[in-house]
């Protein structure tokens, strides 16, 4: 089913909806041909879904605050999320409204629902957003949409700026520089924009890699496996000093940042070279040991 076939309720033909809504344009003129209700409409068909679980005048409801949805949706273009995407996610509140709407608090259902149909874009939009996890908890959310709403252009936010926005919305400046920061990111094509492959310099020419497929990865760990019981069988046939000295000068270190030979030599009362031969000797009999293993 398409976003647009989507965006359209079960039955809504009847109630106004006409021809064939195939595009978003036409799906927003026939919502907005849609008759709106009186305030004992509304009442009236609320009391009968909580009274009596009437879906008829559930869609009645639903049917005649599309409209809503279509107006709050235009207010989230902005994050570069399809229009259609946005109705259909902010349809879902609506729906999610018309459930647990109580006409006896005496609020109108178009003022009780704008909290529902933002809080499932917001959702949508956080989740679709092109940088992963960029609002994870109610402040970061907070101020990632305040942080869209407020900033002027594209250029950086002045420290005055900053301290504004931080104040207002009760946050760290530090929070806001890093918001902005990650807001500021580029998106890049995955595809290249043109047939020449000396053009080709897109993610997708080298994103896919065959040593990510099963087989191969099950090989590169084998491998590593092999090695690391070789270069362990490799030590345990040096005698204790040449050991030491082969794990601290090339082991101790993950960056090859070893113990020095002078170190070594005054660890073992000998002079320098001493250590470098027996170095030297203790890996041409280990090059000999890993051979089997490579």
């Amino acid at each position: 089913m398409s976003a647009q076939s989507a965006l359209v309720p079960a039955g809504s033909r009847a109630l106004g909806f006409s021809g064939n809504i195939g595009n978003i344009d036409a799906y927003i003129s026939a919502v907005n041909r849609l008759p709106m209700l009186s305030q004992e409409e509304e009442v009236s068909l609320a009391q009968r879904l909580r009274e009596k679980n009437d879906l008829e005048a559930a869609q009645k409801l639903v049917l005649s605050h599309l409209r809503l949805v279509v107006s709050i949706a235009r207010g989230y273009l902005g994050y570069g999320l399809p229009h259609a995407d946005l109705i259909q996610e902010g349809n879902i509140g609506l729906m999610k409204a018309v459930k647990r709407f109580d006409p006896g608090q005496g609020v109108r259902l178009v003022s009780y629902a704008m909290h529902w149909i933002k809080a499932e874009m917001h959702e949508y939009i956080l989740k679709n957003w092109r940088l992963v996890k960029v609002a994870t908890t109610k402040a970061q959310r907070k101020l990632f949409f305040n942080l869209r709403s407020n900033k002027q252009g594209l250029d950086a936010m002045t420290p005055g700026q900053v301290d504004e926005l931080a104040k207002m919305l009760d946050v760290k400046r530090e929070d806001v520089i890093e918001m902005e920061t990650r807001l500021s990111g580029r998106d890049i094509a995955l595809e290249a924009p043109t047939d020449d492959d000396d053009d080709k310099f897109s993610p997708i020419a080298y994103l896919s890699s065959d040593q990510q497929e099963p087989t191969k990865v099950i090989e590169a760990e084998e491998v590593t496996r092999l090695q690391s019981e070789g270069l362990e069988s490799a030590l345990s046939k040096l005698d204790p000093r040449s050991r030491r000295i082969i794990e601290a000068r090339w082991l101790a270190n993950d960056d090859g940042s070893g113990a020095t030979l002078h170190t070594l030599a005054e660890e073992f009362g000998v002079s320098a070279e001493r250590i470098r031969q027996i170095e030297a000797a203790a890996l041409k009999k280990m090059k000999g040991s890993l051979a089997a293993y490579i």
